[in-house]
């Protein structure tokens, strides 16, 4: 995927701005708050229907306004290696949307999202590695969505059986109602978490590389799920069914893979708990970069990089290797720092932008 032009309209400090990207290294400079990671979360928005940052309403759209809007053109590689110009825009007013995608309107967000793909490394990534299980959850689940065909109806079908199963164990429901929704579940709550399984195994083998290239201190050793029940002495049917007593007294499914997460094993390192913040970033940019590395052999292209504040996130030596590493291939990136990386500082084949008073400008 190539962006050709991102267009920002009410995005926090921007009024309405349009930035036109070249192939290969974006570099966005300007002062702190200038407005170089809202260019960024605007991406991160059109891919994953949120801001990296939170929700929209939590600032993301301009004081005094009513909504944003942003526009994305980019190029696309198809199967038959002819690039193919893709189009679409959001306006978001914190509640209510409405998209368009290559002319037509769209009715689901997820549909919006899948059309472009963005893997974002920025401050609050190591929550990957050491924060709560939901961004570990959407971690696996994005990459599925992308390269799984079948996944999203799959997800969608077992989101909204569990719905069903809550809002009956809210009301004390019938066992026999709650056999149904537990069938439900089962169906395709198991098949769910056998393609995580999957995809976490393909994952590994890329991840332990990366991070071998990257920190060889890490050594990484494996990627392991835990698939939100205790699937190698039970079925989820059989494990709902065992809990349906707990869980008609708290009024929610305790167990299943909405409650999944997955952990990395490291083989001098106990555990998370046990990383340092640099340690737990440099192990989350491993599993996000391996996520794009695989993005690019199953569907044939790169997604977009995105790397937001990177001279404060590593130290030099990290950068210098993370950007030789991205640098060495077709993807098109995208960095931000108040000043140029020391691994770029004399790399004149890169575009370069400075940001500043509302505004984007090319630097020549």
């Amino acid at each position: 995927m190539q962006i050709r032009r991102l267009s920002l309209t009410q995005v926090r400090r921007f009024d309405a701005v349009e930035l036109l990207p070249q192939p290969g290294l974006n570099l966005l400079t300007g002062d702190n708050g200038a407005g170089k990671t809202s260019v960024l979360e605007a991406l991160h928005l059109m891919a994953y229907g949120r801001s990296f940052r939170g929700r929209v309403r939590d600032g993301l759209i301009r004081q005094g306004r009513d909504a944003l809007e942003v526009f994305v053109e980019w190029d696309e590689l198809q199967a038959n290696r002819q690039h193919h110009t893709r189009r679409a825009g959001l306006r978001h007013s914190g509640q209510d949307w409405s998209g368009r995608l290559d002319g037509q309107d769209v009715a689901q967000l997820g549909n919006l999202c899948a059309a472009l793909a963005v893997v974002t490394f920025e401050p609050g990534s190591h929550a990957l590695v050491c924060g709560g299980g939901e961004p570990r959850r959407r971690f696996l689940d994005w990459g599925l969505f992308h390269v799984e065909p079948d996944f999203l109806p799959l997800w969608r079908r077992y989101s909204r059986a569990l719905k069903q199963r809550n809002a009956l164990l809210k009301q004390g429901g019938s066992a026999r109602l709650l056999d149904t929704w537990d069938h439900e579940l089962a169906e395709a709550g198991e098949p769910l978490t056998g393609r995580r399984q999957q995809y976490l195994e393909r994952l590994q083998e890329r991840a332990v590389q990366v991070a071998a290239d990257l920190a060889p201190q890490l050594a990484i050793q494996s990627m392991n799920l835990s698939p939100g029940w205790r699937r190698q002495d039970l079925s989820l049917a059989d494990a709902l069914l065992l809990a349906r007593d707990r869980d008609r007294q708290a009024g929610y499914t305790s167990v299943g893979p909405h409650r999944a997460d997955w952990s990395v094993a490291f083989a001098a390192i106990p555990g998370r708990d046990a990383l340092s913040r640099g340690q737990a970033k440099l192990t989350a940019l491993a599993c996000l970069l391996a996520q794009a590395e695989d993005y690019a052999e199953q569907r044939g292209h790169w997604p977009v990089i995105a790397l937001d504040d990177l001279a404060s996130e590593l130290d030099r030596t990290h950068q210098a290797r993370v950007l030789e590493r991205l640098l060495s291939g077709p993807a098109q990136i995208f960095v931000t720092a108040t000043e140029a990386p020391a691994a770029l500082a004399d790399n004149q084949d890169i575009a370069r932008f400075h940001v500043e008073h509302g505004q984007i400008m090319a630097v020549p």
